[in-house]
C-alpha cells in the first residue's frame, strides 16, 4: 500500500539529510559560505565612502554575490542524489518500499534544497546590517530573498535530473555545472549575437534572449525605490546595482518614456500605465525557470520509477 504522500516526502528528505550530516563535509561549506559573505559585506562596508542610504548598494551588491555564490554551489547538492545512491546500492531500498517515486524525488531535491536555503538563511545577519545602514525595506528585501531561494530549487531540481538520467555521479556534477554556465553566460552570449544581428532592424525582442538568466530575474523582480523628485531632497539618489540593472533591462523593451526621463530625476506615474508594470522582464524569466524546475522534477520522478526497463552499462541494480 502506498505510503501516504507528504509523509513519505519527509521521510526521504529526513534520511537523505542525516546522510550528508554524518559526510560533515556541508557544515565546512557552510562556514565557508559565511566567511566569503562575511568579508564581502565588510569590504563593501569600508570601500563605500557615502553616507546617505549606504544600504542600498550593500544590499544590491551582496544579493548579487549571493546568487553567484548559489549558483555554484547548487549543483553540488543534488548533482550526484540518485546516480550516487545506485552507486553505493542504496537506492533500490528505498524502490522497494511503499514510497512512490514521486516521493522519492521530491524527497531528495527538498533535502537538497534546504541546504541551499539555510546557505541563504545565514546570509540574514548580514541583510540586517543592510537595512539598518539605510535605504533598504523589508518588502524589497523579502521579494529579494524569495527570487534567490526559488532559483536555488530550480537549479537543485536541473541538477537531481541529470543525477537520475546520467550514470555516473562525476559525469551529472559536470553536466550540472555547464547547465547552470549556459544559463547565465550562455544567454548573455546568445544575446549578444541577437543583438548584433537585430542591430539595424528590431531591438524590442532581444530581452527575450535574457528573460531566463537567473541574474536577469533577480535584478527586475527587485522592488524599485521611491523616484525621487524635484526640490523635495538635495541628497544624491543612492546607487542601486539591482534598480539600476533592472532599469536597464527594461529599456530593452523599447518603452519610449524610459528613453525620455531618466529614473533617478523622474517621478513615473503609480498604476498600470507605469512602465514599472508593462515592462516587467522577471515574470517570464521567472516562469521559464520554474516550469525548467518542474520539468526537471518529472523526469526524476519517471527515472525512478521501478522496474526499469533499460538501464545504462555497468549500473549496479541493489
Amino acid at each position: 500500500m502506498t505510503m501516504r504522500f507528504f509523509p513519505g516526502v519527509v521521510l526521504v528528505a529526513q534520511q537523505d539529510l542525516r546522510i550528508r550530516l554524518r559526510t560533515g563535509r556541508w557544515q565546512w561549506m557552510l562556514g565557508a559560505w559565511v566567511i566569503v559573505v562575511g568579508l564581502f559585506t565588510g569590504l563593501l562596508e569600508a570601500a563605500d565612502e557615502s553616507t546617505h542610504q549606504k544600504g542600498v548598494a550593500l544590499f544590491g551588491a551582496l544579493m548579487l554575490l549571493v546568487l553567484s555564490l548559489a549558483m555554484l554551489v547548487s549543483p553540488a547538492l543534488t548533482a550526484q542524489s540518485i546516480n550516487g545512491d545506485r552507486e553505493r546500492g542504496t537506492l533500490a531500498p528505498l524502490q522497494v518500499t511503499a514510497l512512490t517515486p514521486a516521493q522519492i524525488a521530491l524527497g531528495k531535491l527538498l533535502a537538497g534544497w534546504s541546504v541551499g536555503l539555510t546557505a541563504l538563511g545565514l546570509t540574514l545577519p548580514f541583510v540586517g546590517w543592510c537595512m539598518i545602514r539605510g535605504g533598504i525595506g523589508p518588502v524589497r528585501v523579502v521579494v529579494v530573498l524569495t527570487v534567490v531561494g526559488l532559483l536555488i530549487g530550480v537549479v537543485c531540481a536541473v541538477s537531481q535530473a541529470l543525477s537520475a538520467v546520467l550514470a555516473r555521479s562525476i559525469t551529472s556534477a559536470l553536466v550540472s555545472y555547464l547547465a547552470v554556465f549556459a544559463l547565465v553566460v550562455g544567454t548573455l552570449i546568445a544575446f549578444i549575437f541577437s543583438n548584433a544581428i537585430t542591430s539595424d532592424t528590431d531591438h524590442d525582442h532581444d530581452w527575450v534572449v535574457l528573460a531566463a538568466n537567473p541574474f536577469v530575474v533577480l535584478a527586475d523582480a527587485a522592488p524599485r525605490l521611491p523616484p525621487r523628485r524635484f526640490g523635495v531632497s538635495s541628497e544624491p539618489r543612492p546607487y542601486d546595482p539591482l534598480g539600476d540593472f533592472g532599469h536597464e533591462l527594461r529599456e530593452l523593451r523599447g518603452d519610449p518614456r524610459i528613453a525620455e526621463c531618466d529614473e533617478r530625476q523622474c517621478s513615473y506615474a503609480s498604476g498600470p500605465d507605469a512602465w514599472i508594470d508593462e515592462r516587467a522582464i522577471w515574470p517570464y524569466g521567472l516562469g521559464i525557470n520554474l516550469a525548467m524546475g518542474a520539468a526537471a522534477l518529472y523526469i526524476t520522478t519517471v527515472r525512478l520509477r521501478a522496474p526499469s526497463r533499460r538501464l545504462a552499462r555497468g549500473v549496479r541494480v541493489a
